[in-house]
């Protein structure tokens, strides 16, 4: 069973900044597919990030420019920078692993913006 252990959640002030970070067990160089999604209470959960190995990456366009998704596949960690941060991106965020039609969840970390 892999396991994605997520860290680096808490409460910020709008305008601030967070990292989140994502250790996988299962070496991420067999993981092609690393993304962040967030959920937010009461709304779907919602891709935000994705980086694929080689480096590729997409965001979705909310968070453009002020995210910054960033896998270090010899540490088996992916992460989340998170910059000018809006009260709109409070949320769980849960890290994701997708190799074929394997998928892995993270439990997710709370991510809480004042204004």
């Amino acid at each position: 069973q892999v396991q994605l252990v997520e860290s680096g959640g808490g409460l910020v002030q709008a305008g601030g900044s967070l990292r989140l970070s994502c250790v996988s067990s299962r070496s991420m160089y067999t993981i092609p597919v690393m993304s962040w999604f967030r959920q937010a209470a009461g709304n779907q959960r919602e891709l935000i990030a994705t980086q694929i190995v080689g480096g590729d990456t997409e965001y979705v366009e909310s968070v453009k420019g002020r995210f910054t998704i960033s896998r270090d596949d010899p540490k088996n960690t992916l992460s989340l920078q998170m910059n000018s941060l809006k009260s709109e991106d409070t949320a769980v965020y849960f890290c994701y692993g997708r190799a074929g039609n394997t998928e892995m969840w993270g439990q997710g970390t709370q991510v809480t913006v004042s204004s």
